[in-house]
C-alpha cells in the first residue's frame, strides 16, 4: 500500500475514462440517462449518488481504512446518518465534553424519548466503564475533544464499548485520518466534518461516515438517499480537491501549533495551555501511541485579569470565527459560540469556562502568529 500522502494526493487522478481529464470533473446533473426504464445504471438521481461524491467517498474510506463511506451535506448530517440506524429507545454512551453541536442533536433526541442518552468522561476509563454498565447501543467517542483536547484511549474504549453490546463510533474531526485512524484502534465507524481539516479550505460544508460493515454501509446510503441528506456535487469537488492536500497540511498544520503551544506555556499572561503534544498534557503519552500528531487546535485560558474582548479585538493574524482545520488561523470562545448551544451547568459540567480559547492553527509563518499573539496577550 502506498504511503498516506501518495493515496491522498491521487485522489480523484486519472479518474475520467470519458475525455482522460486528469482531475476529475463536477458534475452537476441532477438527472443521468437510462438505456432502458428497468436498466437502473449507476448513477441515475444525484439525490441518490454521483461521481464526484462517489469518489469522495471512496477516497475517504481507503484512507481511514474502512469498507466505504458516505458523504452527507454536513458533519451533523453524518452524525444523525448514525443515530438512524439505531432502534427507538436506543442507549447511547457519549462524551460529557462533545461538540455542542453533536451534545444539542443527542439532548433533543433524548427529550423527545428517541434515545437514552448519558455522558461520560471518556477519557476517565472507570467512569466509562461505569457509565457502561448496564449495556449500550452506541459508544460516540470524540478525541482529542473539542475544545479541551481531551484524550481517550480508543483501543480501551472500544474493547469497553463492545463488551457492553455497543458499536464504537469516534468522532475524527480534529486529527483526520492523517494524523489518527480509529478504526485501526478497534472503533467500527468513523465520523468527520469534512468542513474541517479534510477540506481545509474553509470554503464548504459537508461530512462523511466512514463504516466497517458492508451491511449497515448499505442501510446509511439508503437513510441519505431517502432523507437527501447526501453531498451535493460542487461541496465534493471541494472536499476531494482538499484531500489531495490533507497529508501535508495536518503535518505543517500540527508541527506549528506544537510551536505555538510551546510558547504559550512559558508566557506569564496564559494561565493554562490545553495541547495533547505537550508533556505536561495529561494524555500526552496516549496521544503519542494513538495520533501522529497533537493536531491543529490549541486551547489556552488567560490569566486572571485579562480581558478576553481586548485579547482577541488586538489579533490581526487570527480571525474570530467558529470553524477550524483550515489554511487560515481561526480563534473562537468556546462557550459563547461553538457550545453556546450547552446549558451553562452542562458547560461547567464538561469544564468549558467562559475564558476558554480555542485557536485553529493555519500555515501562516509561525514566527508571525507567535508575534500576533504576543502582541494581543499585551493588550488584553
Amino acid at each position: 500500500m502506498s504511503a498516506f500522502a501518495t493515496r491522498a494526493a491521487r485522489a480523484g487522478i486519472n479518474r475520467d475514462p470519458a475525455h482522460r481529464a486528469v482531475v476529475a470533473p463536477i458534475h452537476l446533473s441532477s438527472a443521468y440517462a437510462r438505456e432502458q426504464p428497468g436498466k437502473v445504471p449507476d448513477f441515475d438521481y444525484a439525490r441518490t449518488a454521483h461521481p464526484g461524491r462517489g469518489l469522495f467517498e471512496e477516497t475517504v474510506a481507503d484512507l481511514e481504512g474502512g469498507c466505504g463511506a458516505v458523504a452527507t451535506a454536513s458533519g451533523m448530517a453524518a452524525i444523525d446518518l448514525l443515530l438512524n440506524d439505531l432502534p427507538i429507545g436506543a442507549r447511547i454512551v457519549a462524551p460529557v465534553d462533545a461538540y455542542g453541536g453533536t451534545r444539542r442533536l443527542l439532548d433533543a433526541r433524548a427529550a423527545g424519548k428517541r434515545f437514552d442518552v448519558r455522558y461520560a468522561r471518556s477519557w476517565d476509563l472507570d467512569h466509562l466503564a461505569a457509565s457502561l454498565a448496564d449495556g449500550a447501543d452506541l459508544l460516540l467517542l470524540e478525541t482529542p475533544s473539542n475544545p479541551l483536547l481531551r484524550i481517550t484511549d480508543i483501543a480501551e474504549a472500544s474493547r469497553l464499548g463492545h463488551a457492553a453490546g455497543a458499536r464504537v463510533a469516534v468522532d475524527n474531526t480534529l486529527l483526520s485520518p492523517a494524523l489518527q485512524r480509529p478504526l485501526d484502534l478497534g472503533a467500527d465507524c468513523v465520523i468527520h466534518s469534512a468542513t474541517k481539516l479534510i477540506n481545509g479550505h474553509s470554503d464548504m460544508v459537508g461530512g462523511v461516515l466512514v463504516e466497517t460493515d458492508p451491511g449497515r454501509l448499505d442501510r446509511h446510503r439508503w437513510w441519505a438517499n431517502a432523507a437527501g441528506t447526501g453531498l451535493a456535487a460542487f461541496d465534493a469537488y471541494l472536499a476531494l480537491r482538499g484531500v489531495r492536500t490533507l497529508g501535508i497540511r495536518a503535518q505543517a498544520q500540527s508541527a506549528a501549533a506544537l510551536k505555538l503551544a510551546r510558547h504559550l506555556e512559558e508566557s506569564p499572561e496564559v494561565a493554562a495551555v490545553h495541547y495533547p503534544g505537550l508533556p505536561a498534557h495529561p494524555g500526552f503519552a496516549l496521544a503519542a501511541r494513538q495520533q501522529a500528531g497533537g493536531g491543529v487546535v490549541v486551547s489556552l485560558e488567560l490569566a486572571p485579569g485579562l480581558d478576553t474582548n481586548r485579547f482577541l479585538a488586538a489579533l490581526r493574524l487570527s480571525t474570530l470565527a467558529q470553524s477550524l482545520g483550515g489554511v487560515e488561523s481561526l480563534v473562537s470562545v468556546p462557550a459563547l459560540m461553538t457550545h453556546a448551544a450547552m446549558t451553562p451547568g452542562a458547560r461547567a459540567e464538561a469544564g468549558i469556562s467562559d475564558r476558554l480559547i480555542r485557536l485553529s492553527v493555519g500555515l501562516e509563518d509561525v514566527g508571525d502568529l507567535t508575534g500576533d499573539l504576543d502582541r494581543a496577550l499585551a493588550a488584553a
